[in-house]
């Protein structure tokens, strides 16, 4: 998708009194994991124009003036009576004081916890607010009597959920979205989005499973048409099919090992870390118990480390001290895991970072290892440090994982086993590029799948690093092993790399067109482009088309990867 586009505003009615106004960006917006598919994005914002006005999820600071250019050719925002909010957040912020200031009379809607962020982060405490808790409701006339659900998760504590029974509309907010950019309002054809939603669950659902099914089960007996998401197509035709998939993703996000991630952010940087933390364990097939330990009870924070197998700690750093909810989050960790138990310490900070030191001596004091290198992050992190972030929490993960198999003698493969294992395939070396991050694996999992385009299939496990660069759009080259010069690149992309690691160091190579490393001692190198990808099991398929080519040793033969058995590689 091109990014040359210019950030735009698209206005039209949806339903009866009601408008969608979605604020587009072509290119990828900030560096957070969400928008790591670079497809663009929407923030979606909708009025309700009855006997009363209301104005629904404003969207961030990037948006604020063409959002409020485009609203007031379409209204007078005199007129508006009410502005919902689903979240409240130091982005959101910007636009909802201008939008204050261009309307005084609004009265703001929004959750408990809303209210207290809203009030603190507009740094005004006579904000008219109605605050909702639940059984409320908000009579607009013509029908449109609002009823108010809130959806609760450690990422956003202040979530809200609105129902109109009117129009049978959900106005969901973070739930059900997706990070795409397009003219499509609706979710016609919605199979070809399943990837991107996919993803958008696996980085800001996932890691809350619990509340997530909460939610879930909250709107589940209201009769609904179409949820109305902060972000891409508003969802339509596909709603059924989206809401099974929620309740199956989060059923396969459930497993026996469980980290918590503990942590507080003060502008957000520390919480897109713990996003980036919780994504690598959750693709690891371990579960993640998400606390932010600003809105949790000591309780429920003493009953999530408890039955953790690990647990992680991330603070910012305020006038040289952890904030005081990670203060007590701490007291409470030393005093119930015990110190076999896996640790890690996060953070980011403006000028010094004394609070992840704190927490880290505090920890190293009590006797606990640690499952990364603690991770220190001055100001915004960016694309490096949250791959980092990510591949150091995988192998938090597989470390947990490993702890846990019992050790038991090898026993033969069975004939079942054996006869997979017959199943032969070709050494080769996937390498990817995408901006700042790069990654490479040793694949032999690859076939040819089509003559016309050409294209191939590889398999690549849920927990590679490489994974993050194997969606639909990425690019990557298959570099072709050849046997008897093999051994060398084999040994290189085998070992183990820490989180961030060169894995291209001393490896000769040279730039593709698509930017990804061509391995210059390869048999042969294929240029691809991911066209779409299937989950299957604990791998995902990727199919590929194969853009561009060549043999480099033509009295070469391919290397392959003989197996005794079909259980591992």
């Amino acid at each position: 998708m091109s990014t040359s586009k210019p950030r735009d505003v698209q206005i039209l009615p949806i339903a009866t009194n009601t408008t969608a106004v979605r604020s587009r960006s072509w290119s990828r917006l900030r560096f957070e994991i969400e928008y790591a598919l670079a497809k663009g994005t929407t923030a979606n914002s909708y009025i309700i124009q009855a006997d009363k006005i209301a104005l629904i999820d404003p969207p961030g600071e990037t948006f604020t003036q063409i959002y409020l250019a485009a609203l007031q050719k379409r209204i007078d925002l005199k007129t508006i009576d009410y502005v919902i909010l689903g979240h409240i957040n130091p982005n959101r912020i910007a636009t909802i004081k201008a939008l204050w200031k261009l309307a005084p009379q609004v009265t703001f809607v929004c959750s408990n916890p809303g209210a207290k962020n809203l009030r603190t982060a507009s740094e005004n405490q006579d904000l008219p607010i109605m605050i909702m808790r639940g059984e409320e409701t908000l009579n607009l006339g013509k029908g449109h009597n609002l009823q108010f659900i809130p959806t609760p998760n450690p990422r956003y504590p202040d979530h809200l959920c609105t129902y109109d029974p009117q129009t049978e509309i959900l106005y969901s907010d973070k739930l059900f979205g997706a990070h795409i950019c397009g003219d499509q309002v609706f979710d016609e054809g919605w199979e070809s989005i399943n990837e991107d939603r996919r993803y958008y669950f696996d980085c800001l659902m996932a890691p809350h499973p619990r509340q997530i099914e909460t939610a879930l089960d909250k709107i589940a007996d209201l009769p609904i048409r179409v949820y109305a998401t902060g972000h891409g197509p508003i969802v339509r035709y596909g709603l059924i099919e989206l809401t099974k998939a929620y309740y199956q993703w989060i059923s396969s996000a459930a497993c026996d090992l469980t980290v918590a991630l503990i942590y507080a952010s003060a502008y957000g940087n520390t919480a897109t870390l713990a996003q980036a933390i919780a994504h690598g364990i959750t693709k690891a097939g371990v579960a993640v118990e998400s606390i932010n330990c600003e809105f949790t009870e000591p309780e429920e924070i003493r009953t999530a480390v408890e039955k953790s197998a690990g647990f992680i700690i991330g603070s910012p750093t305020l006038g040289g001290h952890a904030p005081t909810p990670v203060q007590t989050a701490l007291g409470i960790v030393l005093s119930t895991a015990t110190n076999n138990k896996l640790a890690g310490v996060f953070g980011s900070f403006g000028w010094s970072g004394e609070a992840v030191d704190l927490i880290e001596n505090k920890l190293k004091d009590a006797g606990y290892k640690f499952g990364f290198d603690t991770i220190r992050v001055k100001f915004k992190p960016n694309d490096v440090t949250l791959q980092m972030c990510e591949e150091a929490a995988t192998d938090f993960a597989q470390a947990l994982k490993k702890a846990k198999k019992v050790r038991v003698p090898s026993l033969p493969a069975t004939n079942l086993e054996q006869a997979v294992g017959r199943i032969v395939g070709s050494l080769c070396v996937v390498t990817a590029k995408e901006g700042d991050i790069s990654s490479a694996m040793l694949a032999s999992w690859v076939s040819q799948a089509s003559f016309n385009p050409p294209g191939l299939t590889i398999a690549v496990a849920k927990d590679r690093a490489l994974e993050m660069l194997m969606h639909s759009g990425n690019k990557f080259v298959l570099n072709i092993l050849q046997e008897g010069n093999h051994i060398g690149l084999m040994k290189q992309f085998l070992k183990p790399f820490g989180p961030g690691e060169d894995r291209f160091a001393n490896v000769p190579a040279e730039k593709s067109e698509n930017g990804a490393p061509i391995l210059t001692d390869s048999l042969a190198y294929l240029e691809c482009s991911v066209q779409t990808r299937m989950e299957s099991g604990d791998h995902w398929i990727v199919y590929a088309t194969v853009d561009s080519g060549k043999v480099l040793k033509s009295d070469g033969v391919t290397a392959v990867h003989q197996r005794k058995t079909g259980s591992h590689y």
